[in-house]
C-alpha cells in the first residue's frame, strides 16, 4: 500500500508562524490545477503495481479550491492509479471555508476525512497567529461537519505566547465537546524568516516559553488519554480505528508520491522534492518535465530516518528490524547509545522494541538525533 500527497500552494492570507510553501495570489490557480493533473499522469509508472490507500490534500489551504476542482484532481488519481476500494481521502480545511453548504457539498464527494485547522478557540490567539477565521466560525463549522463526516481531525496549537495553561485546557475541552475522533496538536515553533520571528525579535510579541509548552503538552496528553484517545504519535491522538492512515504510513516508512510544488516523495530508497516555486513548477509540467530533485539514501540515512520516525510513535523502533535491515553493527550502536537515556528513564526496551517513556515523549526528536549514526556508508 502507498499514498499520494497533493500540495495546494494557496492561502487567503499568511499565518504569522507558517514557513510552508504557499501564495496568497490565486492568479495561477487554474494553471496549477492543470499541472497537478498532468503530474499525476506523468508519474503513474512510479506506482505501477502499487495500490493507493490514501490521498491527502495538504498545503497551503486546500479548501480554497472548489469541490469541482478537487474532484478533477481526485478523478486524475483514479484514472492513473490503482486505488484501494476504500481509500482514506483527507482534505485539510480552514473553518472560514467550511460554510454549511460547503460541508454538505463535500459530503457528496469522495472525500471522507476532514482535517480542520482550528488552532485555537480564543480570538486573541487567532489574531496573534493571523488566522483567517474567528472562533465562532470554528465552532459553527465543526458542529455542522460532525453531522456529515464521521472521520474528523482538529488541529490545535499549544505554547502560544500569553496563553495560560488554564486557557489551553479550555481549548482542549472545547475540542472534546464535539466528539471528534482525532486531534493533532503541535507546539508553536518560531521559524526564521516568518512574521512571528520578526515580531519576537522586535519585542512586539513575547518569545515562546519552552517550559510552558512542555507543561501544555502533558496537559494535552493527560486530558486526551482520559477521554479514550490513544497517543499514537508525538503530535497525534486518535480514538481506536481513527488513526490517520496517511500519517501512519509516513511514520512506518511506506512509499508516497508528493504532487505539486515543494511536495516530497519517498520510495523506500530515494527521496525527492519538487521545486518550491509555482511558476517554475507549472512551466516544467507544461513541458512534460518533472521539476524534481532526487537523492538516494545511504544505509545510514535510512537508519537515521527509521530512528527519528519510530521513536515518535507508539510502535517504537524494532531492534530486530534494525539488525535485519541495517546489520548487527547498527543494532549494537543503537543499544549502546540508548543506555544513557534508559538510565535517565527517557527510553525503555520492551518486547525487543525501543520506545520513549512518558517523560521522554516531548523530547523524542532530540533523543533520536543523539542516536543517529554518522560516517557510515
Amino acid at each position: 500500500m502507498a499514498g499520494i500527497y497533493i500540495h495546494i500552494p494557496f492561502c487567503k492570507q499568511a499565518c504569522h508562524y507558517c514557513d510552508f510553501h504557499f501564495s496568497t495570489s490565486l492568479k495561477k490557480k487554474d494553471e496549477l490545477i492543470n499541472a497537478l493533473v498532468k503530474e499525476l499522469e506523468l508519474r503513474k509508472e512510479e506506482f505501477k503495481n502499487i495500490t493507493v490507500e490514501t490521498i491527502y490534500f495538504g498545503g497551503g489551504t486546500p479548501s480554497v479550491l472548489s469541490n469541482e476542482e478537487l474532484q478533477l484532481i481526485i478523478d486524475a488519481v483514479y484514472i492513473n492509479y490503482d486505488v484501494d476500494h476504500n481509500p482514506e481521502i483527507t482534505l485539510e480545511a480552514n473553518p472560514d471555508d467550511l460554510s454549511i453548504n460547503r460541508i454538505r457539498e463535500l459530503a457528496n464527494t469522495r472525500i471522507n476525512r476532514l482535517s480542520i485547522g482550528v488552532q485555537s478557540f480564543f480570538e486573541t490567539d487567532l489574531k496573534l497567529m493571523n488566522r483567517a477565521h474567528n472562533a465562532d466560525e470554528a465552532k459553527t463549522c465543526i458542529e455542522e461537519a460532525t453531522k456529515y463526516f464521521d472521520n474528523i481531525s482538529l488541529d490545535l496549537i499549544y505554547g502560544i505566547p500569553g496563553a495560560s495553561n488554564t486557557q489551553w485546557l479550555e481549548n482542549i475541552e472545547m475540542a472534546l465537546s464535539y466528539n471528534v475522533p482525532h486531534i493533532s496538536s503541535y507546539a508553536l515553533t518560531v521559524e526564521s524568516k516568518t512574521a512571528l520571528a520578526s515580531f519576537i525579535k522586535k519585542g512586539i510579541i513575547e518569545d515562546v516559553d519552552d517550559e510552558q509548552a512542555h507543561e501544555q503538552f502533558h496537559i494535552l496528553k493527560e486530558k486526551l488519554e482520559e477521554e479514550g484517545f490513544i497517543h499514537y504519535e508525538l503530535s497525534n491522538f486518535g480514538k481506536p480505528s481513527y488513526f490517520s492512515k496517511n500519517n501512519s504510513a509516513y511514520w512506518q516508512g511506506k512509499s508516497y508520491l508528493g504532487i505539486g510544488p515543494s511536495a516530497h516523495s519517498f520510495n523506500g530508497r530515494q527521496r525527492g522534492w519538487n521545486v518550491r516555486n509555482n511558476s517554475k513548477y507549472i512551466k516544467a509540467i507544461q513541458n512534460k518535465e518533472l521539476p524534481i530533485e532526487m537523492e538516494t539514501l545511504t544505509q545510514t540515512d535510512r537508519y537515521n530516518e527509521y530512528i527519528m520516525t519510530g521513536l515518535r510513535t507508539i510502535w517504537g523502533v524494532s531492534l530486530t528490524k534494525v539488525e535485519t535491515d541495517f546489520g548487527r553493527v547498527f543494532k549494537d550502536y543503537l543499544i549502546e547509545q540508548s543506555n544513557v537515556f534508559i538510565n535517565q528513564h527517557l527510553l525503555y526496551i520492551d518486547d525487543a522494541h525501543l520506545r520513549v517513556t512518558k517523560k521522554g515523549q516531548f523530547l523524542s526528536d532530540g533523543i533520536a538525533s543523539e542516536l543517529f549514526k554518522i560516517n557510515l556508508a
